[in-house]
């Protein structure tokens, strides 16, 4: 996508897209754009309605936004428009940027308009969207210069559209070996060193919870590290850890999923948002230096399965009584929490998981939950989460918690196997692998990440977690 900015439109052929926003149904003051008048009786700028006007060589789209817009909504809303009315979109497209718009506005917009490009027909015999094309070029029409606006804004998009395909792609494609690769494209072509450790590899370190999990699985296990230092060298930048749940396919093993198991290939969004965060963070060149931890494996059934009752010793040490085996993800967290705190000593650890069922039953599809006991960082991550539309909820880490955790035979077991309070004793294991780490957070995204929307007729891909990751990143 080539961008080019104008202030004004002469001799312009191709389409103009043009945000109104919504008067009233009865105003006797018309909208006028370019010459063109549209009277209230035919559009009036309703949230969502579009009206298409022909002047010599240009088509006038006006997309109504309502009478006040949020970021979430207006980035939605542009990327039905480039998704739904893609007909109209050729080659020379111009944006206009109205006065009343500020620079998050004129982020959702570009970043949505590029979002709507993404199709989830990937095995489909299909055109590429016309934005794609590589002689497409964006034309900012707009009184201000939104250059650098515009560039992050599509590079954030970018990001997203990469996790969208990473979720989407079925199992038998993202293995815990493609995301290897992936993290090495990604890593060489955007500037963050990666390292992988294999199954052998993951023997010799002792990441025993991360390897029962993946021991069922003829895909070799893949523990993914990735180290994010800025250009510029400092000795005073703020150090960032990230864990990702990197599950690529969840059976439950042997405790076998009774019901769900079609979507499981989205267990692995934690660790695309990780990823996608990571392409993002050295996109933009962000002065914080950020590590992070990505455990891939995958959860199956065969005889060489971890069992129910198993014990098993992890990276930290401790030991770790399986009561249930589709407990998977807070084990490959907890051996990628204590290499990472080990290891690389960060001033903040996050870790982001589709982890339980419960935090779905507690905040249905609206948000994710939110666990730590850092107020100031709980409040950093609701404020970008909120800016943005990734919204978090936090939930309590109290101590009264951790008897679900306890075990008679280990020093932890994987599962309270109690009906009530699941993903807070997940949070509470968790918790038991920090050390005590001052600014640890963790994001249980499992009713976020993959749902329902007006963009497919499937269950598919939300990209959450990686803006609200960067923006957390890029302000504390």
């Amino acid at each position: 996508m080539k961008i080019k900015e104008v202030t004004q439109l002469e001799n312009f052929s191709g389409t103009v897209i043009v945000p109104v926003y919504e008067t009233n149904p009865k105003n006797i003051v018309p909208i006028e754009f370019e010459e063109i008048v549209l009277s209230s009786k035919v559009f009036f700028g309703k949230k969502n309605s579009r009206y298409v006007v022909e002047k010599g060589n240009a088509l006038y789209l006006f997309i109504g936004i309502g009478k006040t817009i949020d970021y979430s909504n207006l980035k939605t809303l542009f990327r039905s428009v480039s998704q739904k009315e893609e007909s109209y979109f050729s080659q020379n497209v111009a944006l206009y940027i109205p006065d009343a718009f500020n620079e998050d506005l004129v982020e959702a917009v570009v970043s949505g308009l590029l979002l709507g490009t993404y199709n989830l027909g990937h095995f489909k015999k299909k055109e590429a969207h016309s934005f794609l094309n590589s002689a497409f070029q964006l034309e900012i029409f707009s009184s201000k210069s939104y250059a650098s606006v515009v560039n992050k804004s599509i590079k954030i998009a970018r990001a997203q559209l990469e996790v969208l395909a990473l979720v989407d792609l079925p199992p038998n494609t993202v293995t815990p070996h493609y995301l290897g690769l992936w993290a090495k494209e990604k890593g060489e072509k955007h500037g963050f060193e990666v390292k992988i450790l294999g199954r052998e590899a993951a023997k010799i370190e002792g990441l025993g919870a991360f390897l029962a999990v993946g021991q069922g699985s003829e895909n070799e296990p893949q523990f993914i590290i990735m180290d994010y230092v800025p250009a510029t060298k400092s000795d005073t930048f703020k150090h960032v850890g990230l864990v990702g749940k990197g599950v690529t396919f969840d059976t439950g093993g042997l405790n076998i999923k009774t019901a769900g198991m079609l979507h499981m290939k989205c267990d692995m969004a934690g660790a695309a948002a990780v990823l996608g965060t990571m392409q993002l963070i050295s996109d933009l060149q962000l002065p914080i230096k950020v590590t992070a931890i990505v455990p891939c494996t995958e959860n199956s059934v065969s005889g060489k399965s971890f069992l129910p009752s198993d014990v098993i010793t992890s990276y930290s040490g401790n030991s770790i009584e399986i009561i249930d085996t589709d407990a998977e993800g807070r084990l490959i967290l907890a051996d990628g929490i204590s290499y990472m705190l080990k290891n690389y000593k960060p001033e903040y650890l996050v870790d982001i998981a589709t982890l339980t069922g419960s935090s779905v039953g507690t905040f249905g599809y609206e948000c994710g939950a939110l666990f730590t006991n850092n107020e100031s960082i709980a409040r950093q991550l609701q404020d970008a989460g909120n800016s943005i539309g990734e919204r978090l909820w936090q939930l309590p880490l109290w101590d009264c918690y951790k008897q679900d955790i306890e075990s008679d035979i280990a020093d932890v077991k994987n599962y309270s196997g109690k009906p009530v309070a699941g993903a807070i004793s997940a949070a509470k294991f968790l918790e038991f692998f920090t050390e005590e780490h001052t600014a640890w957070a963790h994001l249980d995204i499992a009713g976020v990440a993959f749902g329902d929307d007006e963009f497919a007729k499937s269950k598919h891909a939300t990209a959450y977690g990686v803006h609200l990751l960067t923006k957390f990143i890029e302000n504390i």
